[in-house]
């Protein structure tokens, strides 16, 4: 048995996984984002802990047996988003989540003034990345700074609690910034505009390999047997892609969470940073990929539930039933910046061309084809940096919808298609890494 855990940013999910892949329970938790500031995002490292024991909970209580026979977990978790460890490994501050961007300044420095960012890390510094929210903290919370000891990934700040080991994979860490991606190594050249050095990173290991055995005292709080291996695990669109089998060049997949994601695998490193792509490691050995990535999409529609006061599954319900028409009106979806292809952390949504006469329903559809042709800005980018995909595997809570999937293919000249259990990618991804090596 093995139990998989995605520490996303609206919540946790937990999978209980038999050895042959087969889904035999699910658990989640939600978590709260805290918004002190306009362009400020932040989590309190302590509810993803919290989230992460009442989802194990759940499992060892509805599936004892299955639950004492656990021996490995994989782990995977929303990108870039930074914990900061004073030198008694107590949390600084609360974590600046990868949506924040309070940092806009130090990423736009670092990428005019280090171009190494690009030719080494193989992205331009964008402000959700890692390293421009240390140098901002540098700046602007210096007693702070001057404490760190050691800055963890959300998912590896997990692994520490349930192991003690300070450990990361490539696929999340190439997304601090502060990794050279060709290399699969941290680089110092990266760290030190930061003010950092390899002393205050994590060791590495590649996703598929084992990084941290779980705590006795925990195993035992959870009602687990056995002794129990922790994998590298991944960031979650890496995760998701090997849940999905998106593993060989060419492979290909799209996700419609809180954020939107264009995920492609590539030969080897392939940086794209002038037309906004990303170049990571893929959490596998010996593998990258280069992925488009927008800052809002499932996230729009939760903006438009909480302004009109309808649930979501309402302001959808209503739209998949309607006819698959054009809105009268334009929606530019950016509601906390953009990455891909804008890299403009100032970038603000809108609706264009709305009348009198239009409705909640009429939001709701220029919303979808907002989002819809912000994913195809993303296909476009991919294509002109290696070549566009033919066939997109769906996965993320806005892939339910077949409405706004087929908005989506139209826009992007994509064949979708959606897999089983595409939901639960992220969670899968870093148990199957195990078997794809």
């Amino acid at each position: 048995m093995f139990l998989g855990f995605d520490i996303g940013t609206s919540g946790v999910k937990a999978l209980l996984i038999d050895s042959d892949g087969k889904i035999l329970a699910s658990s989640s938790a939600s978590i709260d984002v805290v918004r002190p500031l306009p362009g400020w995002s932040e989590q309190s490292p302590s509810d993803w802990w919290n989230a992460v024991n009442d989802t194990a909970m759940t499992l060892s209580r509805d599936h004892a047996n299955a639950m004492a026979n656990v021996r490995g977990i994989g782990l995977s978790g929303q990108m870039h988003g930074m914990v900061a460890l004073d030198k008694n490994d107590s949390v600084l501050r609360p974590a600046i989540l990868w949506n924040d961007t309070r940092n806009a300044a130090e990423a736009a420095e670092l990428d005019d003034e280090h171009p190494d960012y690009r030719k080494i890390g193989g992205n331009a510094v964008m402000p959700g990345f890692t390293a421009p929210k240390a140098l901002w903290m540098a700046r602007h919370e210096p007693e702070l700074f001057a404490k760190v000891a050691t800055i963890l990934l959300p998912k590896d700040y997990i692994r520490f609690l349930m192991s003690g080991e300070k450990i990361s994979d490539m696929s999340d860490s190439a997304g601090t910034l502060w990794l050279d991606v060709a290399a699969r190594s941290w680089s110092p050249t990266l760290l030190a505009p930061c003010g950092l050095s390899i002393e205050h990173m994590p060791e590495l290991a590649e996703g598929s390999a084992p990084a941290g055995q779980l705590r006795p005292d925990i195993a035992h709080k959870w009602g687990i047997k056995n002794s129990v291996t922790i994998a590298g695990g991944g960031g979650d669109n890496a995760s998701a892609a090997c849940g999905l089998g998106v593993t060989n060049p060419g492979d290909a997949f799209l996700s419609l969470g809180t954020s939107g994601v264009v995920f492609s695998v590539t030969e080897s490193f392939a940086p794209a940073h002038s037309d906004g792509a990303h170049a990571f490691c893929h959490a596998l050995p010996n593998t990258w990929h280069q992925m488009g990535v927008i800052l809002a999409a499932t996230d729009c529609l939760n903006w438009l539930s909480e302004i009109s006061n309808t649930p979501v599954a309402g302001l959808m319900d209503t739209i998949e039933k309607s006819a698959f028409c054009p809105s009268n009106m334009l929606f530019h979806p950016y509601l906390s910046g953009e990455r891909t292809p804008h890299n403009d952390a100032t970038a603000r949504g809108g609706f264009f061309g709305i009348s009198r006469g239009d409705d909640r329903v009429d939001m709701t559809r220029a919303v979808l084809e907002g989002v819809a042709f912000a994913m195809a800005d993303a296909v476009d980018v991919l294509a002109a940096a290696d070549k566009r995909p033919s066939q997109l595997l769906a996965t993320g809570g806005g892939a339910k919808s077949r409405y706004w999937l087929s908005l989506i293919a139209a826009v992007t000249r994509c064949d979708i298609v959606i897999p089983e259990d595409g939901d639960f990618g992220a969670a899968l991804g870093p148990l199957f890494s195990w078997t794809l090596v």
